[in-house]
């Protein structure tokens, strides 16, 4: 009778603490399996400007009058993306990189009807912005 207590008393202490022979699914978290690892999440390529719609609107504004220095052919921009090596993109005005501080050192190009805005470090499209205002 008192092994049988002991035993009883014993797994009530082993379940109390958690120290069983079996998996501590309770424990353990799941996995997220909806994203990759985290070496691969660094990677992925990231919207690096949170432009409001006034910030938007500023830069059209200030950019439309040199839409005729736009590229001639159709450019596929993509933030994130590097830039077709042909095309090389101007100086931010200096108007524009007063009122939206955040694209003073950046570059742009017009190509079709989008303006492109061009982070320099890397040569990577950091924004785009379409010239109509739909």
């Amino acid at each position: 009778m008192q092994k049988a207590l002991k035993t009883a008393t014993l797994a009530v202490v082993l379940a109390a603490t958690g120290i069983t022979g079996g998996p501590a699914n309770a424990q353990t978290p799941p996995g997220r399996q909806d994203l990759p690892p985290v070496r691969e999440r660094q990677e992925l390529p990231t919207q690096k400007l949170n432009l409001t719609l006034e910030q938007r609107h500023t830069i059209r504004e200030l950019i439309k009058d040199v839409k005729d220095q736009a590229s001639t052919h159709d450019v596929k921009a993509v933030v994130g993306e590097p830039i077709p090596s042909d095309i090389t993109p101007s100086p931010m005005p200096a108007a524009v990189g007063q009122k939206v501080p955040q694209v003073k050192a950046h570059r742009f190009f017009v190509a079709g009807q989008k303006i492109v805005i061009v982070d320099p470090k890397d040569n990577n499209v950091a924004e785009v912005i379409s010239l109509s205002e739909n």
